[in-house]
């Protein structure tokens, strides 16, 4: 079965082992634990470049290929992602640029790589529009206005855009935030829900317990198939294998399609 990354891209690229962004259902970071590149969950806020992955050639990939998949791209990091991207893109690469994104890195991102727009596929992660849901899932990510501000000016400089609903941390204001995000998104929204919730969340508070139980109620299968039903006319709306699973669509049989 294709899932995952697998569905946008043939190949991911990383320069970071860590992520300030700190996010509770973060998959790399459980990763990472598995395969000792960090010591505990709370190593992987504080995070370090990979000089040898900054510093390697790229070769032409056989379809579009996903920077970055297991960081983010933040002010810290942002000289070494912006080689990374260019050494993509010189080798002739299609890239889809993944990002939770700040105002000040997508701008130099777009002023750096204007002449090679075509070559470029940005796909933001706006998981909701509340501020408290946001803080609490992902408390060291940019604000939702931040994420919309920066998803305008990608469309406004002329690069395709996209975005990523996965997870869904609010199913009730998701057709709310398409509203508002659509008239911005050239290519596509996709849709996800919150996968893995026993593995990758630590439910050790109350707090944690509630807002577990809140995302569980909103993924009852029943809530998945009526905002299906809800946008699936909607020409930019895709749907991730985990909703797929549920509405009984027909999951890639191919990597990076993004389709």
């Amino acid at each position: 079965m294709i899932s995952g990354t697998r569905e946008w891209a043939v190949a991911e690229i990383n320069c970071n082992i860590g992520c300030p962004h700190d996010c509770r259902y973060c998959y790399a970071r459980v990763a990472a634990l598995k395969k000792g590149l960090i010591d505990s969950g709370s190593d992987w806020s504080r995070t370090r470049i990979i000089e040898a992955e900054v510093e390697s050639s790229r070769p032409l990939y056989g379809g579009q290929v996903m920077f970055p998949t297991a960081h983010d791209i933040v002010e810290d990091n942002l000289d070494e992602a912006l080689q990374v991207v260019s050494r993509l893109l010189e080798a002739g690469n299609k890239v889809l640029i993944v990002s939770k994104p700040s105002r000040c890195c997508i701008k130099e991102i777009c002023d750096r790589f204007s002449r090679q727009r075509s070559q470029i596929l940005f796909r933001f992660t706006i998981t909701s529009r509340n501020s408290d849901i946001l803080s609490f899932w992902e408390p060291g990510a940019p604000a939702y206005q931040e994420r919309l501000e920066s998803l305008q000016q990608a469309f406004k400089s002329g690069f395709q855009t996209s975005v990523s609903i996965e997870p869904m941390l609010d199913l009730e204001d998701v057709q709310g935030m398409i509203g508002e995000i659509e008239p911005y998104v050239s290519h596509s929204i996709w849709i996800g829900k919150l996968n893995r919730i026993e593995e990758r969340v630590q439910i050790f508070t109350p707090e944690v317990a509630a807002e577990v139980e809140r995302i569980r109620h909103q993924q009852r299968d029943r809530n998945i198939i009526d905002l299906y039903e809800a946008l699936n006319e909607r020409p930019l709306v895709r749907w991730k294998e985990s909703i797929k699973l549920v509405v009984g669509l027909p999951l890639a049989t191919e990597s990076g399609l993004d389709i």
